[in-house]
């Protein structure tokens, strides 16, 4: 008698909601993120009598999709021209230089705001709907470093392998894409909302 461990081809296909939302926000790429989560599905079903139920289906699923993510970023880098990322580089430098003062403060109109609950504001749905709004306005190579290494989990030396960047190059994208973000959430979350001065 067969051990059921819940890989069969109607669970499989019941976790494709979850998945495409996993995908669509690492990629901003519906087309591609749809690719990617029917991939995974026909990958785990040719797969899945290797299943060994050590994690949860939902994992298993997720971890395979991750691969395919970062299969599709790194394809992705190869066709990126460096011309059009360094254009959309410096405009964004421009934009940010224009948040500090010529001592290299904050503006005191644009300063961040603190953030007032950092946990329950992770747990608001809407938070992240916010959040993928954002993310679409940060140039592309800009957004992979940070999901690579904020969403994803990658480290430095990985991301540096995966997107062909130096370490130096992806600490400033790095940087530049916390810059974007959090001035995005503050204007379009966290402004109007009480500010925690502590």
């Amino acid at each position: 008698m067969t051990e059921d461990r819940g890989a069969g081809s109607g669970a499989i296909a019941g976790e494709q909601k979850y998945l495409y939302r996993y995908a669509i926000t690492r990629l901003r790429d519906p087309d591609l993120a749809e690719d990617l989560v029917q991939d995974t599905i026909l990958a785990a079903m040719e797969a899945s009598e290797r299943f060994q139920g050590r994690a949860s289906l939902r994992t298993w699923l997720v971890s395979i999709l991750r691969n395919k993510i970062i299969d599709a970023l790194k394809a992705r880098t190869r066709v990126v021209s460096l011309e059009t990322d360094q254009s959309v580089d410096e405009s964004l430098e421009s934009e940010i230089d224009q948040q500090f003062d010529a001592n290299g403060r904050w503006k005191m109109s644009l300063r961040p705001l603190a953030w007032a609950d950092p946990e329950a504001t992770l747990e608001n749905t809407e938070f992240w709907t916010v959040f993928e709004r954002c993310l679409e306005h940060v140039p592309p190579r800009t957004a992979e470093v940070f999901v690579l290494r904020e969403v994803l989990g990658e480290s430095i030396a990985d991301i540096c392998k995966i997107l062909d960047i130096s370490a130096s190059n992806c600490s400033v994208l790095l940087f530049r894409a916390r810059m974007r973000l959090r001035g995005c959430l503050d204007e379009h979350w966290f402004r109007g909302r009480p500010r925690d001065d502590r």
